[in-house]
């Protein structure tokens, strides 16, 4: 007995956690929820099951706050965490710091692909951006004329520097959204041309902005002649045709402001050259004024009347 080396219960418990938390690296797990409990400390704990087993899970209040749902039993999601284990009860769980729903995880790993595709293939290239002109006359927007966003774009261009801004009525949500905004490229491109193209919604959930990741979409942009800014969503949003179009914008409203200049700051710019052109006239005018005055001076030397004069008194 006094050779045998005997641990504690914490000792061993203790021990199994160093080997899990230095043998398994973080992973991404994949599950239903179940017996979810949202605690008042802001904990979140809840287990992850499918049809062959169980784990626990715990989701800490610094980590859940950043969250955009509430997790509901029954809900299907892929967590990313660390595998531990607590020494006091022996039992090990996922300590998760991020959620998502699990069709939203397979959608952004769709998304993904799709953006790594069409960046090796030079569509986001600087060199493929069109200069936006500094003046536009036309503006076509391509968006729901029923959204919030085309009332947040004509408000600005009406305030700023009014332009003629032609709507091409699109679907912005599901999987009819592409083919239509498409058609709104093609529209500006061949039947009505324009200055400058804005493509626009306002803000959703991923699902919602899911067709502006449209591959055709993105070629469309990508071969639109005219000047294309893409401006989905709020300024958190990202899309693929943000990345293809000339401009991103991070809302409608911004491109709006991005697509034309301040008449208030045109005018104090043009005023300002206005009084530079007086001085510099005013300036030229008295160089001119001076010299025509010292010529006036030579020249009545050499008036007859004068000279004659001189020669009288000459012969006087």
């Amino acid at each position: 007995m006094d050779n045998m080396i005997v641990f504690s219960v914490y000792e061993v418990n203790h021990h199994l956690r160093q080997v899990l938390e230095s043998s398994i690296e973080p992973l991404y797990v994949r599950g239903e929820v179940s017996n979810f409990t949202h605690h008042s400390s802001g904990h979140m704990y809840f287990n992850l099951k499918d049809e062959s087993a169980t784990l626990r899970c715990t989701f800490f209040r610094n980590a859940n706050q950043r969250l955009d749902f509430l997790p509901q039993d029954g809900q299907s999601v892929i967590c990313f965490g660390r595998i531990t284990l607590f020494e006091k009860g022996g039992s090990y769980n996922l300590n998760v710091s991020t959620m998502m729903p699990a069709g939203e995880g397979e959608i952004q790993a769709r998304i993904e692909a799709l953006k790594k595709k069409l960046k090796a293939e030079g569509l986001f290239e600087p060199i493929h951006k069109k200069t936006l002109p500094p003046y536009p006359e036309k503006i076509g927007i391509i968006t729901s004329p029923t959204g919030a966003a085309l009332q947040d774009i004509r408000s600005v261009l009406a305030r700023r520097f009014p332009v003629q801004a032609f709507v091409y009525p699109a679907t912005v949500q599901g999987k009819d959204a592409p083919p239509t905004l498409i058609k709104g490229i093609n529209y500006f491109n061949e039947s009505m041309p324009v200055d400058l193209i804005i493509l626009t919604r306002g803000g959703g959930s991923q699902e919602d902005l899911f067709c502006f990741n449209d591959e055709a979409l993105a070629r469309a942009i990508f071969a639109s002649k005219i000047p294309v800014i893409s401006a989905v969503g709020h300024e958190i949003d990202f899309s693929i045709s943000d990345f293809v179009a000339d401009l991103r914008a991070p809302t409608p409203s911004a491109a709006a402001e991005i697509a034309v200049p301040n008449k208030d700051d045109l005018n104090i710019h043009l005023n300002s050259i206005k009084q530079r052109m007086n001085l510099i006239l005013e300036g030229k005018l008295n160089i001119h004024k001076r010299r025509l005055s010292e010529t006036a001076s030579t020249l009545s030397h050499y008036h007859p009347q004068r000279l004659w004069q001189e020669y009288q008194q000459r012969l006087d």
